[in-house]
């Protein structure tokens, strides 16, 4: 074990004692996780599957905001992790046409269930429904260009599993999109520098972040770099503030400070 990991595993155990995420045993975890370390951190409850009301988000043109900063086209695959309600996965549909995919996932069946009797009252022929789980999102290899994860991340129970296994469904050039609040983690948002930790810790970059007042939040997105890590090598992050060489990105990088970053 490096220098650093030692003192990334010392300072993280010490910041258990004051982080609910930490308090769950092993033996409570999925079992198909407990290679992955945990992560250090507060992780919000399932709360309400809509984030605002469809008309309120579309008055502010929400959706349209996030798509065109995508770059979404029609024939494109994309992934809608977390649907709920399925805000965006109507939308995506829509724009990617006849000749793209969308996949709604979603870990709660109840309302994927309500998503799928949704998907078929409006006809939504290129859209399939798929249950997921808290640390495997199921997703087919080498199959999407564009990964959605709305309003969601901090809900996440097993950050580093999940991104692990969700990596090799991205095609070459496929980007993950995130959307999220910048406040704590157990109010039902994420510190952007923690978000970009988490990623990077898994083997993705940070290319694009941008906060903007159509979307209530901030906007990551991030691309696939180098090997991906083995799940014992994984070194979890601490929230900002516990120590400054947590973070591999730079000051000027991850700042929550900027309106926009394009990384190179």
């Amino acid at each position: 074990m490096t220098f650093r990991a030692v003192i990334s595993a010392a300072a993280a155990l010490a910041s258990c004692a004051v982080l609910a995420a930490c308090d769950m045993a092993d033996d409570e975890r999925p079992v198909t996780a407990r290679d992955f370390p945990r992560p250090y951190r507060p992780i919000s409850d399932l709360g309400s599957n809509a984030f605002s009301t469809e008309q309120i988000r579309d008055d502010r043109q929400e959706a349209t905001t996030v798509m065109d900063q995508a770059a979404i086209r029609p024939g494109m695959t994309v992934a809608d992790i977390g649907a709920g309600e399925g805000y965006y996965t109507v939308r995506l549909a829509a724009r990617v046409g006849e000749n793209g995919r969308v996949l709604a996932q979603d870990i709660n069946e109840d309302v994927l269930r309500r998503l799928g009797n949704r998907v078929e009252r409006e006809r939504l022929d290129n859209v399939s429904i798929a249950l997921g789980k808290p640390d495997d999102p199921g997703l087919p290899e080498n199959s999407f260009d564009r990964i959605f994860m709305v309003h969601m991340y901090h809900e996440i129970a097993e950050p580093y599993a999940l991104l692990w296994r969700m990596r090799p469904s991205l095609r070459e050039g496929g980007q993950v999109i995130v959307v999220d609040v910048d406040r704590p983690a157990d109010q039902h948002g994420i510190n952007p520098q923690l978000l970009f930790c988490e990623f990077e810790r898994v083997g993705y970059r940070l290319v694009e972040f941008v906060r903007k007042p159509q979307i209530a939040g901030y906007y990551a997105q991030f691309e696939v770099v180098g090997e991906r890590p083995e799940p014992r090598d994984i070194e979890p992050c601490l929230q900002p503030g516990e120590t400054s060489t947590e973070f591999s990105l730079t000051d000027e990088d991850a700042s929550g400070d900027t309106d926009e970053f394009q990384g190179t």
